[in-house]
């Protein structure tokens, strides 16, 4: 296949993608005014249902402005050599294509993060700002920035030297010494996430002693739950929308629970969030998703060794010297349909899953505490309780709060 016709694939892709993301969008908007079911009647009052409706209906039209934005971005950066332009500045400072990829992917990044970050400022400090949600100081909104710009630098561009080290070494075969190298830093940070990469964010501390930690002990120990580190973690820093992870294995397993869900929920609500938690582990959900997400991986590094070779898919988006790097950046757009149907299959997964979790929180603890407690969880964040089914299908993780109280209650 020609350069020419791969240009034109990309582009097809890019605009169809946009297409469908736009009218799900809009389909779901049309759903905004839907009455609410009569199971959520008492999530939202008369002025708090209004309230959560021009919240999503701001950030609907929001979301078309920086998704048009971000296309027309793209399409003239594609159409007018702007891919050719970063190549020609990455191997003006070496001759080394690991040093020349480093370059080549740090300018995009830097500079697609920098065009984007008046948006990002706009959402935060305007929209969350304004429906009450927003808790993040300037100074750590550009805090975080410079601290992801660090963590892409070493994290993401070690990953990136090693992998087209391997290119390098061994041809076509790279794949599967990737392949291993992104498996064992998956596994590295599952195991330690929370106790590297959180603090660099937030602060954590142990939950005190009291009848909260007596609560949630005596339910792991009913289930058979070793657990030994509880963990508060100060989301209210940044918004008051509230959250409870699980994490790790082993000795480094642990509970993280957002100081906000803590404020939000009462004490039977957290345990029975927890036992949702907790039903994820018992189940295997965590286990299964690591292994898919692994397999996925190589699944995904083997079909890029198939292509990393063909100079039309670098020249593709632009480039008139062939490249790995380049190769990346037309692989991973030709690669996107496939992504959509691997990340449908996720979802539909995830959303049974939940189901799961939900049903072994309602069997080893209760589940009015469980449905009090979304019912909050939705309310302080002004979720949307009517979705349009097709936007579930393509975007949930999650069931709709409706479902998920319905089975609760089945």
């Amino acid at each position: 296949m020609t350069q020419t016709s791969l240009f034109y694939i990309i582009i097809a892709i890019l605009v169809i993608e946009f297409i469908i993301e736009t009218t799900l969008d809009h389909l779901n908007s049309k759903r905004y005014n839907d009455p609410i079911p009569n199971d959520l009647q008492d999530v939202f009052d008369a002025e708090e249902y209004q309230k959560s409706q021009e919240y999503k209906k701001t950030n609907y039209k929001f979301g078309l402005l920086t998704s048009t934005f971000s296309l027309l971005l793209t399409l003239g950066f594609l159409s007018l050599g702007g891919f050719e332009w970063i190549d020609t500045w990455a191997r003006s400072v070496s001759d080394n294509p690991i040093i020349i990829a480093l370059v080549f992917f740090a300018i995009i990044m830097i500079g697609s993060d920098l065009i984007t970050t008046p948006f990002g400022y706009y959402k935060t400090f305007v929209i969350e700002e304004r429906f009450g949600f927003n808790k993040t100081s300037k100074t750590t909104f550009f805090t975080d920035k410079l601290k992801g710009y660090l963590m892409m630098a070493i994290i993401g561009g070690g990953l990136t030297a090693l992998i087209i080290w391997f290119f390098e070494w061994a041809g076509t075969n790279f794949w599967v010494y990737a392949w291993a190298v992104v498996a064992i830093f998956t596994l590295f940070m599952n195991l330690f996430y929370s106790r590297l990469i959180v603090p660099l964010f937030n602060k954590q501390k142990s939950l005190e002693e009291g009848s909260l930690k007596t609560k949630i002990e005596g339910y792991a120990q009913k289930v058979g739950f070793e657990i030994r580190n509880i963990f508060v973690i100060d989301g209210s820093k940044r918004s008051t929308k509230a959250n409870a992870y699980f994490s790790g294995f082993g000795k480094e397993k642990r509970v993280t629970l957002y100081d906000t869900l803590i404020n939000d929920l009462d004490e039977d609500e957290i345990v029975a969030v927890l036992a949702h938690e907790v039903g994820h582990y018992k189940r295997h959900h965590i286990v299964f998703n690591l292994i898919s997400s692994i397999l996925l991986t190589g699944f995904t590094l083997f079909l890029l060794s198939l292509f990393i070779n063909s100079p039309e898919v670098s020249m593709a988006i632009g480039v008139s010297q062939p490249s790995f790097h380049a190769a990346l950046i037309g692989f991973g757009i030709l690669y996107s349909p496939i992504s959509e149907v691997t990340g449908l299959i996720m979802n539909y997964l995830s959303r049974k899953f939940e189901y799961q979790a939900d049903d072994f929180a309602k069997n080893t603890f209760a589940a009015k505490p469980l449905i009090t407690s979304l019912k909050k969880l939705s309310k302080n964040s002004l979720s949307n309780l009517t979705p349009h089914p097709a936007y579930v299908f393509m975007h949930f993780s999650h069931p709709p709060l409706i479902a998920r109280v319905k089975n609760l209650k089945a």
